[in-house]
């Protein structure tokens, strides 16, 4: 088996000597030639503690690379903290840097014609970028999580990041004093990982290891302990194994593992997020998904664990009880996953989990599914007069199924945010976020900060959200979001007015507008677009370029 046959291009004697002398500068010698090159993708970076230790692990990867063997080369891509970004116009970058990781792996990669890839991330768009570089390429790859931070703790609480944006709406709600207040951010991230709950990162990662792209235990191993440390030497292994067998990421990827993703990310109750990427991903490799396989997958389905944002446990916790394998196993147990599907360790994943243990009858992570949560899946995909083109809803059963109240419209985010300050948020509205899509936004922000004010406040049961944004892992909450069409492009979130009546039922699946017809026509023929002050720059290209929410937001 030829393993080199894409640097051969500038390896091979004679044939590319100048290139051959940049390689002897970077102290490769002639015998390293005939190896096969393995890019790894870092997305490791200092201003971010899902990232911060990624170019360590990334280069504990490489060393753990028989060198005899391949020439393991390290390089470098983005990452946005959506965690620093939330509630800045800075989160209007973070869904455009998804593409952008795409962009920058598949052209190191293929301009360096690197035969194998090894993408190692963090932050959560990290993931299906790597993952949409690794299909375009369809080279040898995996992907590597770099795994869940720690919890924080104070008076004896378990601490996340999203503790810390609830803590800002109990603050200005007068539910908190300032010392505790000031402790709970201090104390709520200990250090290097992944936000600790069921969201968007660890979603994703749960989702890839799933796909098959991703080793057992990568998603659930934290980012500080001696399971993640290990991985490296499995994964070196590994990736010469996927050389030497050819397999690629479209021998592995297709529409059954889609759908274990997706019914494992339903009983884990993951990120509204996960609706976009897994759209993005099927785009990218040509697989027939879309949010009807969505709902179809969340009506068979039940929502089992007891994770946050709405439950009380961490992936830590979930990582004790037998991680993701485990409940992989318990899938496989009961029927629910396709069990011939390939994965990166050349085995299916039927045989990947033939010697793991079932869950512990004593562990309550996960609820048996004679005593679910909720009988069907947390993901609901709500069309109506307010979303022809689709919605995406978050709802865990305990908010409730249906909230019908009236509206209170902000242009957005930050003006949504100043009235949540100002106490003028009361029992019984619907929150309406506008203009915050992928275009109109544009970049399609995060309302993790408006949410978590609104469940900070106490008032999680008695108002509901609904934007063309999207929403964080952490949201929980009645919220809506990636409704299609969005406002920036004439959809009927535009039309609507304070005081106006909004019905939203997560039984029929339906979120409505109570204004006739007539109605709406002759608000249409007043609205005009407002118009965005964009400098030249990626925004202004994303807006030209992007899909809508409902077709994954990709700008190919």
């Amino acid at each position: 088996m030829e393993l080199n046959k894409y640097s051969k291009n500038i390896t091979s004697y004679g044939v590319q000597p100048a290139a051959q002398a940049m390689l002897h500068a970077i102290g490769l010698k002639k015998e390293d030639f005939s190896k096969p090159f393995i890019g790894i993708a870092s997305t490791g970076y200092e201003g971010n503690p899902c990232n911060m230790h990624l170019n360590d692990l990334s280069k504990e990867i490489k060393n753990s690379i028989d060198l005899s063997v391949a020439v393991p080369l390290i390089f470098n891509t983005i990452g946005i903290s959506d965690g620093i970004s939330m509630g800045t116009d800075g989160m209007r970058y973070s869904l455009p840097s998804r593409d952008l990781i795409a962009d920058s792996i598949e052209s190191v990669v293929s301009g360096m014609s690197y035969d194998a890839l090894i993408s190692v991330v963090g932050c959560d768009k990290n993931m299906p970028g790597a993952l949409m570089a690794m299909i375009r390429l369809n080279r040898p790859s995996i992907l590597v999580y770099g795994g869940t931070i720690a919890p924080g703790c104070y008076k004896g609480k378990k601490l996340d990041v999203v503790s810390a944006f609830e803590a800002w709406g109990q603050k200005v709600s007068g539910k908190i004093t300032d010392e505790d207040y000031d402790n709970v951010i201090s104390k709520s991230c200990p250090g290097p990982g992944a936000c600790g709950g069921m969201y968007t990162a660890n979603t994703m990662a749960s989702a890839i290891e799933a796909m098959g792209l991703a080793l057992p235990y990568n998603s659930s191993n934290p980012a500080i302990s001696n399971d993640k440390s290990q991985e490296k030497n499995i994964i070196a292994n590994s990736i010469i194994n996927l050389l030497e067998q050819d397999i690629k990421p479209l021998d592995i990827l297709n529409k059954r593992a889609i759908e274990n993703a997706v019914r494992l990310i339903t009983i884990l109750g993951g990120s509204t997020n996960a609706v976009l990427h897994i759209l993005a991903i099927c785009k990218t490799a040509n697989i027939n998904f879309d949010l009807n396989d969505f709902q179809k997958i969340s009506n068979e389905t039940p929502f089992l664990a007891d994770l946050k944002p709405s439950g009380k446990y961490l992936m830590e916790d979930l990582h004790n009880v037998g991680g993701v394998p485990a409940v992989l196993k318990f899938m496989l147990d009961n029927d629910m996953l396709h069990p011939d599907c390939m994965t990166v360790t050349g085995k299916t994943i039927s045989e990947n989990l033939s010697n793991i243990k079932s869950l512990d009858e004593n562990q309550d992570v996960i609820r048996p599914i004679s005593d679910p949560i909720k009988k069907t899946g947390h993901i609901r995909i709500l069309y109506g007069n307010l979303a022809k083109g689709g919605s995406v809803a978050k709802i865990t059963g305990k908010e409730g199924t249906f909230f019908e109240g009236t509206a209170k419209v902000f242009d957005s985010e930050k003006l949504a945010n100043d009235a949540i300050k100002n106490g003028e948020i009361l029992k019984g509205d619907v929150v309406v976020i506008r203009y915050e899509g992928p275009k109109g936004g544009p970049g399609m922000p995060e309302m993790l900060k408006p949410t978590s004010a609104i469940i900070g406040s106490g008032l999680g049961k008695d108002v509901a959200l609904i934007t063309d944004g999207r929403f964080s892992g952490g949201t929980h909450g009645f919220v809506v979001g990636h409704i299609t069409p969005e406002a920036y492009v004439g959809g009927n979130i535009a039309l609507v007015r304070n005081n106006d009546l909004i019905s939203i039922d997560a039984i029929n699946n339906t979120i409505n507008l109570n204004v006739s017809d007539d109605e709406l026509s002759k608000r249409r023929n007043q609205w005009s677009r407002p118009s965005l002050e964009l400098r030249d720059g990626i925004l202004s290209k994303y807006q030209k370029l992007v899909s809508n929410a409902s077709n994954g937001c990709i700008t190919t």
